[in-house]
């Protein structure tokens, strides 16, 4: 049995804002972007290589407080260039941290314990982390 994971439900306050920082900061492709009503929207976007995409929206999506999903985590092969995107597209990204070690010196290896943390607008908490091979 295979069991897949393909959407994860964000909880936003104001969808464009969502949707332009997902969009436009994350370098998210947006799948959809329906507005059935006043009421009623729906936004998926998908992250570039990703099988699991995120859904914003109003009067389609479970009730969840804006800001209350923590724990979501992204994997890219180069955390520093990763990391540098974050930054060059105005993202407010901590710095890169080695798990069980702090901030990165620049030189240990980051493959499975380098992580940078950042959040959306409304304070929804994101990890990347870097894997760059899998076993």
């Amino acid at each position: 049995m295979e069991w897949t994971l393909e959407v994860v439900v964000v909880p936003v306050s104001d969808v464009d804002r969502a949707k332009a920082f997902y969009a436009d900061q994350l370098g998210f492709t947006v799948d959809h972007d329906m507005k059935i009503d006043e009421n009623t929207r729906l936004v998926q976007l998908t992250p570039p290589g990703s099988g699991c995409s995120v859904v914003i929206g109003k009067g389609t999506v479970p009730d969840m407080p804006p800001g209350s999903l923590k724990g979501l985590q992204l994997v890219v092969k180069d955390l520093p260039k990763a990391h540098a995107m974050l930054l060059e597209r105005g993202v407010e990204a901590g710095d890169i941290q080695v798990f069980g070690m702090g901030t990165w010196d620049g030189k240990a290896d980051l493959d499975n314990v380098g992580f940078v943390h950042f959040t959306d607008p409304d304070g929804n908490a994101w990890a990347v982390q870097q894997i760059s091979s899998r076993h």
